[in-house]
């Protein structure tokens, strides 16, 4: 099938769906709170986590069903993404010292699975406020 990616607000959604397709996989932008059974039924090949402005400890956090953790396919949690993946196994999610925007460099120190075919530094984009530690 793909790639589902589920949106969590971010303005990049999108931009994430784009790449994949880009990339040559077929990729769909659905609600962080579609029910797990649609997502079940559509037999990803993996699921994106997207960002958005949200903190994981927000009343009305948006949050999706971690069902999706059992289906054995890979998920990258991409900002608030991966701060939900980390709340949800016992990580700690905390707000930084300072909020930090724009572009950033990464060095790339293992270019396998995820990383393959990247260079040594990457330039990225970034936009936080909180720290998964």
């Amino acid at each position: 099938m793909g790639f589902i990616v589920l949106d969590f607000g971010s303005q990049y959604s999108w931009l994430i769906v784009r790449r994949l397709r880009e990339i040559g996989s077929f990729a769909e932008l659905l609600p962080c709170n579609t029910p797990f059974e649609e997502i079940l039924g559509r037999n990803p090949e993996g699921i994106v986590l997207s960002g958005g402005p949200a903190s994981v400890y927000d009343e009305a956090a948006p949050f999706f069903d971690e069902r999706i953790f059992g289906i054995n396919k890979p998920i990258l949690g991409i900002c608030y993404g991966l701060q939900l993946i980390a709340k949800e196994f016992g990580g700690i999610v905390e707000k930084s010292g300072a909020k930090e925007f724009g572009k950033k460099q990464v060095k790339i120190l293992d270019k396998t699975d995820l990383f393959k075919g990247l260079s040594d530094v990457e330039e990225v984009w970034m936009s936080h406020g909180d720290v998964v530690k």
